[in-house]
């Protein structure tokens, strides 16, 4: 298990695959620098992204706001008409916010230096799902999102302690109001059921001792930082999965990470995620052997699942289903385009299904076959034209109020960026140039003949049949998978 593949099993095809998993995927020219690379050298220009600078600036408003306390202050003794304005004022600015941090964050992984560290940011903002409907602050989502960065590819201790002590995470799941007095369960029920542990590898009781044991943990609100509060904590004797003492909330997750559970839990989350469904119990056992033969440390397993012969296997390779944010930045990637405007790239993932900031519940999305419907995939069908060819959709679903959303026209591919003239007056090049660069395999016989059947049907190919012949790959099943 987990053997790495060799040098003399690399090729295009799993050098694509590895982008496609670890990155969101890229034009055949940086597909081939991972082939020149190696497998091993390939991997590890994505695991230790550090090594690659990133003057990624961040958005102007992210950082402490001294004034927030002031205006808050202002509001409370307003008359009811302007104390009405300034929260509208104060409402309005953080709709801003929230929308400026999602297309921040969509251009990072569009064209970022660092692919494994945006997709490993996309990761742990599923697995942490925090909303910014219940948080209400653009600074504090974007800490959080600044955590996941940071510490998303470390040690597991240093990341679920940093995200535990997160003014988002401490708002999502009540913490901030928990005391001695009523201890709030919520954070200690998601880290034992959803963040670390799993159904079945605790109590209802170890639940209400943790709980005692994170009480003082709150939020300075005028500083916009985590606080401990010694009077609000119950400093009596907790026994906690087996383990007693006078615990407090760093002790608790010392405890949970300790548990060997949590290193199976993780580990087969992140294969789910990088490679595929339903591993064996095995092979999850072998990945927890390495992360914690590696003290827990992420940059390891991840290494060894990439270099895997399993994450190269036909049971993994094209068998995942792409999720909005993937076939979105993706699809930018591929056809070597800007992301369209702010507004309707926002609104496009939302219609596909993953409104970022804003998952469903505490479990996150379900991913996989849950990102197809039959909506979901005339949206993806509609979208893939208007990338291609700069065209409004024709069908896109109506919003609450019956109004269809405006969608302005942008830029068609530049189709000499991708083919080379001559490829592009060859219909058979052009058809083999289009499969390697949309799909990086081929499509399947039918869907094949589909497209050579309207290639044959232009009689000599111009700019527009070429635009519409990538409108009609983006439009298979094959381009929904990855």
């Amino acid at each position: 298990m987990l053997k790495p593949i060799s040098s003399s099993d690399w090729n295009f095809e799993k050098a694509a695959h590895l982008l496609n998993r670890a990155g969101f995927g890229g034009a055949p020219a940086e597909i081939d620098r991972l082939v020149e690379l190696g497998p091993e050298k390939a991997v590890d220009s994505l695991v230790y992204f550090e090594r690659t600078p990133d003057n990624t600036t961040n958005p102007e408003w992210a950082k402490p706001d001294p004034e927030r306390v002031n205006r808050f202050m202002e509001m409370r003794d307003a008359p009811p008409e302007k104390k009405k304005e300034i929260r509208q004022q104060e409402q309005r600015q953080e709709r801003e916010h929230v929308q400026q941090l999602r297309y921040w964050w969509l251009q990072r992984m569009a064209f970022g230096p660092r692919p494994l560290q945006e997709k490993l940011t996309l990761f742990w903002h599923g697995h942490f799902a925090t909303s910014v409907q219940k948080v209400k602050s653009a600074y504090f989502m974007w800490r959080q999102n600044e955590i996941f960065r940071r510490y998303g590819a470390g040690n597991w201790l240093g990341l679920l302690t940093a995200v535990s002590k997160d003014p988002a995470m401490l708002i999502w799941l009540d913490q901030a109001q928990s005391r001695k007095e009523h201890p709030n369960e919520n954070f200690a029920r998601e880290v034992m059921e959803l963040f670390a542990l799993g159904e079945g590898h605790y109590t209802e009781k170890d639940i209400a001792e943790a709980a005692r044991a994170l009480t003082g943990w709150s939020i300075d609100r005028p500083a916009q930082e985590f606080v401990y509060r010694p009077r609000m904590h119950d400093d009596g004797t907790k026994t906690i999965l087996g383990r007693t003492g006078n615990f407090g909330g760093d002790d608790f997750l010392k405890i949970i990470v300790a548990q060997p559970q949590t290193g199976r839990f993780i580990s087969r989350k992140l294969w789910v995620f990088f490679g595929s469904e339903n591993p064996t119990e095995q092979f999850v056992d072998g990945l927890a052997a390495v992360f914690r033969a590696n003290g827990n440390n992420f940059k390891p397993l991840l290494r060894a699942i990439f270099l895997s012969e399993e994450f190269y296997s036909p049971e993994v390779v094209r068998q995942q289903v792409k999720s909005p944010v993937q076939w979105l930045v993706g699809s930018v990637r591929v056809l070597e385009r800007d992301l369209p405007p702010p507004q309707l790239s926002i609104n496009a993932i939302r219609i596909l299904g993953q409104d970022l900031l804003a998952p469903p519940n505490v479990k996150g999305w379900d991913g996989g076959l849950s990102w197809i419907t039959t909506n979901n995939l005339l949206s993806r069908y509609n979208f893939a034209n208007y990338l291609a060819l700069g065209e409004s959709p024709m069908a896109m679903p109506a919003r609450k109020n019956g109004r269809r959303p405006r969608m302005p026209q942008a830029a068609r591919v530049d189709t000499t960026k991708l083919f080379p003239e001559t490829v592009q007056k060859d219909k058979e090049r052009l058809l083999a140039a289009l499969q390697k660069r949309l799909l990086q395999a081929e499509l399947k016989p039918e869907h094949q003949s589909a497209v050579r059947a309207y290639l044959d049907s232009q009689g000599e190919i111009d700019e527009l049949d070429v635009l519409h012949a990538i409108r009609l790959v983006m439009s298979t099943p094959e381009y929904q998978l990855t």
